[in-house]
């Protein structure tokens, strides 16, 4: 199963990486099938080995007490960080895990290439949920900032609402003309720090357009499109007010939120892969195909 993957040296090139809570801890997932989990000095304080393939997702939960891991072999793992343990291991998809995300602290959804979306829990042997209906790949998924609706973007062109209380989806959002890349959620609406700004999902896909959906009506709200190549990746402001977003145009695009205006644009040598805000939203960061990462001041 690993050898399609593999490349001849085992490549230890990190796929994925998060933070913890606090900000003293850094988890990777790699190809060569580790996790390993960092302190600020750069010192490998454990690695969790039993994944047979490549990590393509790895997520602290919010304690910061156990991570979760979703790989090519199919497979997800909760690991307790304190003892290095595997708590459990999940192995319902039929194909390569994609993405995971924490509903709660014990909690969780799981994205693949089988098509298929499973919410998890601790100390469960079987799936809570089941969702069907996307009809190829899964590459992300995101629980809203209460994880009461969770998004989900594939290949088949989709991106999806779903909830807990009911099996098919709770909205089908269908007007990209291309794969989706990845989705976010706006940290706004009841339950967050702008509790006034409504719940919006923005879609970022290979048909070079972001889309901005109302999750309340269920519709599209702006279709931002001035990138010329596909967008890999969209971020929020912490306050919900801009959206940052990259593409292979070499181009980081900020948006108004509410107006679905180009604010400001910083041009840069080579394809986005990611953008990230700082904690004020002073400042947003990039990485880009040619190995370098840019600190852009954005103050409006």
């Amino acid at each position: 199963e690993f050898n399609d993957w593999a490349t001849p040296n085992k490549s230890k090139d990190v796929t994925t990486l998060d933070w913890n809570g606090e900000g003293n801890l850094l988890a990777t997932g790699s190809y060569d099938g580790l996790a390993r989990i960092w302190d600020t000095e750069g010192n490998l304080v454990n690695s969790l080995n039993k994944h047979k393939g490549p990590i393509f997702s790895l997520k602290w939960n919010k304690k910061g007490d156990y991570l979760l891991s979703g790989s090519v072999d199919k497979t997800a793992i909760i690991w307790d960080v304190k003892t290095g343990e595997c708590k459990q291991q999940f192995a319902f998809h039929t194909a390569p895990t994609l993405d995971v995300d924490w509903r709660n602290n014990v909690s969780f959804a799981t994205s693949s290439m089988d098509h298929m979306i499973y919410v998890c829990k601790l100390g469960e042997q079987k799936p809570i949920k089941a969702f069907r209906g996307h009809t190829d790949e899964v590459n992300a998924i995101k629980w809203d900032p209460t994880g009461t609706l969770l998004a989900s973007c594939s290949d088949d062109y989709t991106a999806k609402v779903w909830s807990l209380k009911q099996d098919s989806c709770v909205h089908n959002f269908s007007d990209h003309q291309k794969e989706i890349y990845t989705i976010k959620w706006s940290p706004t609406g009841p339950g967050t720090q702008n509790p006034n700004l409504p719940l919006v999902l923005a879609s970022a896909s290979y048909d070079a357009t972001i889309k901005l959906w109302d999750v309340e009506e269920g519709k599209c709200i702006h279709s931002l499109g001035k990138h010329t190549d596909p967008v890999y990746s969209v971020a929020f402001s912490p306050d919900g007010k801009y959206l940052a977003s990259g593409s292979f145009d070499k181009c980081l695009h900020i948006w108004s939120a509410k107006d679905g205006l180009l604010v400001k644009t910083f041009q840069g040598d080579g394809g986005i892969f990611e953008v990230c805000w700082n904690k004020d939203g002073t400042k947003v960061a990039a990485c880009f195909s040619n190995n370098t990462v840019s600190v852009m001041d954005f103050n409006m």
